[in-house]
């Protein structure tokens, strides 16, 4: 029986990188894994479906320069090459951490893993069972689709976000119906209406986007619109049958009562993501977990058992990957005994589509709701110069601030690149700056990022290139 300081089942956003962290405090770690080195964000999320929103915003990109005087006469698009050039990409990753593992000095081993109390795992291996000891462990076990009650998949025609990677055939004029408002929804909204497919989303809160700031999710429905993709809003799907034609048929019934039915070829299943914490012994060694499943974890993320840890998707929302980064780092510096339970006070989310959502912090109507009077800075960009050279004027940045102190409380953006602009304001709020002082900083121009600046100076009535409301 091998003995290490530390076992972390799971290799996904979260397991990898607190492996790789323990390694470099000097731990003997051990990282299990039953599938994919990087989890489901590396190798079947996050990365392959970026792979694909590239991809197609190019193509995207060549029918718009028609409108700058560029013709381009033919498109063609072969679907294996695709599929190979999007798997060299995920690839190329996984390799790369795994050589980072072996270069750090984790021991990766491959097979799934089952706790033997809080001290021993049990880890079934292509060779045979092998039991490891450890100080502690690390259950880092990531998330999973999360079905519709009475819907089965059958991953032809009722498919996963993973099915999708695969680039399912859409013959003629092929009608994918969406399930599903949210970031994966939305995303793969995006890559099929570009690739020519028709779209149907249904989405059974009365906003795409649920959670976020309901003035943004109102300009992201209406840029849907303009693309030609249908949403039904307040909308709840019944069942999905499967008619002998090939098709699929939707039942949904709106929030009046009224039922009706949506036909396409295809239908995707996107209403979220559930823990994966059943069947690694969590059960019978008693850990604690919620009414979904998610394991319950304090501030140094301890689970009510000695020395068994939980971190990532399986320890509760956000499931977003740099989410399980920072908490893969944060925990091995916890049971390194340099760092104490300390949190980030907000975690930005991005969301890839044309053009990108990006949030972080409070919206402003969760502001209002704590009895907090807010002041709100606004600026679109239709009156940016970078915006307008690249062709892609639609959105906006608003941040909301608390009035009076001018402290920044949140950031909702829709437009060209936001995802790497959000950081900004992450940045800003986490260290409790103001509109004020962020509206001082020196934005190069012409850049997109101005927005940002001067949607501060909004906040303050004092915003240059629009006019102060």
């Amino acid at each position: 029986m091998e003995k290490f300081d530390v076992v972390i089942i799971g290799a996904g956003s979260a397991g990898y990188v607190a492996g790789i962290r323990l390694a470099q405090l000097g731990k003997q770690v051990a990282v299990i894994e039953e599938d994919k080195v990087g989890g489901t964000c590396l190798n079947y999320g996050c990365i392959p479906t970026k792979a694909l929103l590239t991809l197609t915003e190019r193509l995207a990109e060549l029918k718009s320069l028609q409108r700058a005087g560029v013709t381009v006469k033919s498109i063609e698009i072969d679907r294996d090459k695709v599929k190979r050039w999007k798997e060299t990409v995920s690839m190329r990753l996984r390799k790369g951490v795994e050589a980072l593992l072996k270069a750090n000095g984790a021991k990766l081993i491959s097979g799934r893993a089952e706790l033997l109390g809080n001290d021993g795992v049990k880890v079934e291996t292509s060779e045979g069972v092998v039991e490891l000891k450890a100080d502690s462990i690390v259950v880092a076990t990531g998330s999973e689709t999360m079905p519709i009650p009475g819907i089965e998949f059958d991953h032809e025609r009722i498919l996963t976000s993973r099915d999708m990677l695969e680039l399912p055939d859409f013959s003629g004029d092929g009608h994918l119906v969406i399930v599903g408002a949210g970031a994966i929804g939305l995303e793969f909204a995006t890559i099929y209406e570009r690739l020519g497919v028709k779209i149907t989303v249904v989405e059974m809160m009365g906003q795409v986007l649920p959670g976020f700031d309901s003035e943004i999710a109102d300009v992201v429905h209406k840029l849907l619109k303009r693309q030609g993709i249908k949403v039904h809003l307040g909308t709840k799907v019944e069942g999905v049958n499967l008619s002998a034609d090939g098709k699929v048929v939707v039942k949904a019934q709106k929030g009046s009562g009224e039922s009706f039915e949506i036909e396409g070829d295809k239908v995707l299943i996107a209403i979220g993501r559930r823990p994966r914490s059943r069947g690694f012994g969590l059960e019978s060694l008693g850990v604690e977990l919620d009414r979904r499943g998610y394991v319950q974890v304090n501030e140094r993320f301890e689970t009510n058992v000695p020395n068994v840890y939980a971190i990532g998707d399986v320890a509760g929302a956000p499931l977003l990957a740099h989410k399980a980064h920072k908490e893969g780092i944060a925990v091995a510096e916890i049971i390194a005994g340099i760092r104490s339970g300390d949190r980030p006070k907000v975690i930005p989310a991005a969301i890839f589509t044309m053009p990108e959502i990006a949030t972080v912090g409070m919206t402003e109507d969760e502001a209002k709701a704590q009895g907090i009077e807010v002041a709100i800075g606004r600026f679109p960009f239709s009156a940016n110069g970078r915006a307008v050279t690249m062709g892609i004027i639609d959105g906006l940045v608003k941040i909301v601030a608390e009035r009076g102190t001018g402290r920044i409380l949140g950031a909702h953006m829709v437009g060209a690149d936001v995802s790497n602009m959000v950081s900004e304001l992450a940045l800003a709020i986490e260290h409790g700056l103001t509109v004020e002082q962020l509206g001082r900083v020196v934005h190069p121009h012409p850049t997109l990022s101005e927005a940002i600046m001067e949607a501060a100076e909004n906040a303050l009535h004092k915003a240059i290139h629009i006019l102060n409301r």
